[in-house]
């Protein structure tokens, strides 16, 4: 099979940052069966390719110099319907959002709430994306591998994943060794509400105005809430949420909460307590704030924008200017969602 590698190619249209980086090559993988001659190709190398999504979970800081590999592999097929429970599979390079639009016009529930976050479906399970108290793994029934190690496909189950908060086997585990090429999602035909995070069962209430509620609803208020709150990365370049929601000892965080009553907790089944970076960095002064063309966004302190004109090094800069802010007021250490290249 023919594979087309581009040099020197073009990552600014690749990444939700819309920075200006380049990649030394760059191939675009549309089918699995693609796989082993990707691998026979003379860039190849295991332990330095870098496969490539929607480029949304990602923060260059520079140029890329070894080969990317773009996953735009498309499908969505149906394996089981027993009337109340369905399973279905989506392909990798699925966009994610139009995926979950998909499920809910079948009236398939589950993944409402993880409406418009954006990526592809392949890198949902990396990450174990989640929002509005929904994370991914709780409708992962499988996920279809090519094993670079065996040279093989196999399928991983939710536990062989090995999920934890924007985490799993695929990014700390036993990373690189795997590449998603299908997600089996098992979901339901009845519908129950997961409405406990946030503001979003006000936001729900009011739009459903007594109607029967139904989880397009749901997603309808989590894409309002998202757009009133978040930027559109096709206007302003961003990866979403910049940070993770730094989960503390119960002693760190009763001594915050005792100098700062208001704020956000949730305490984690292990004893620990997972507390909103956004909040912390809003305590800071660091809305709107700017360095060269990256900026903290101005309605939301967990989201970092591309201002139109930012480079890699301007992004890594307030990265880390946000990070020593919080730190040096809270003694708490923020870790960035996306993944810094190389």
């Amino acid at each position: 099979m023919m594979i087309d590698v581009i040099e020197h190619a073009d990552l600014q249209p690749l990444n939700t940052f819309a920075l200006p980086v380049r990649a030394r090559w760059l191939v675009t993988l549309n089918d699995a069966a693609q796989l082993p001659d990707i691998m026979a190709l003379p860039q190849f190398d295991r332990q330095s390719v870098l496969w490539l999504g929607g480029g949304s979970n990602i923060l260059f800081c520079a140029d890329y110099p070894a080969l990317v590999v773009r996953v735009a592999s498309r499908g969505i097929r149906l394996i089981a319907d027993d009337g109340e429970r369905v399973v279905v599979e989506a392909a990798a390079g699925e966009n994610w959002h139009e995926f979950v639009q998909y499920t809910l016009a079948q009236g398939w529930s589950g993944l409402e709430n993880l409406s418009l976050i954006p990526g592809t479906v392949g890198a949902a399970p990396v990450q174990n994306i989640g929002a509005y108290g929904v994370e991914v793994q709780s409708c992962i029934e499988a996920v279809q591998c090519f094993d670079l190690e065996a040279r093989q496909l196999r399928w991983l189950s939710c536990a062989d994943c090995c999920f934890a908060y924007r985490d799993s086997i695929f990014k700390h585990g036993e990373p690189g060794r795997y590449v998603i090429v299908a997600v089996r999602f098992g979901l339901s035909r009845c519908f129950t509400p997961q409405l406990h995070y946030g503001d979003l069962a006000q936001v729900v209430t009011e739009q459903a105005q007594g109607q029967t509620l139904t989880a397009s609803m749901v997603a309808q208020a989590v894409c309002r809430i998202r757009q009133q709150k978040l930027p559109d990365p096709r206007v302003l370049g961003s990866a979403g949420s910049f940070f993770q929601n730094p989960v503390v000892p119960a002693a760190l965080a009763t001594s915050l909460l005792d100098c700062y009553p208001a704020l956000p907790h949730y305490p984690q089944p292990d004893g620990r307590v997972k507390l909103a970076a956004g909040w912390l960095i809003d305590q800071c002064g660091l809305k709107g704030y700017q360095l060269g063309g990256a900026a903290v966004h101005e309605r939301q302190a967990l989201v970092l924008v591309n201002r139109g004109q930012a480079s890699a090094a301007d992004m890594v800069a307030l990265a880390k200017h946000v990070q020593d802010c919080v730190a040096q007021r809270f003694q708490v250490q923020l870790e960035p969602e996306p993944v810094w290249l190389p």
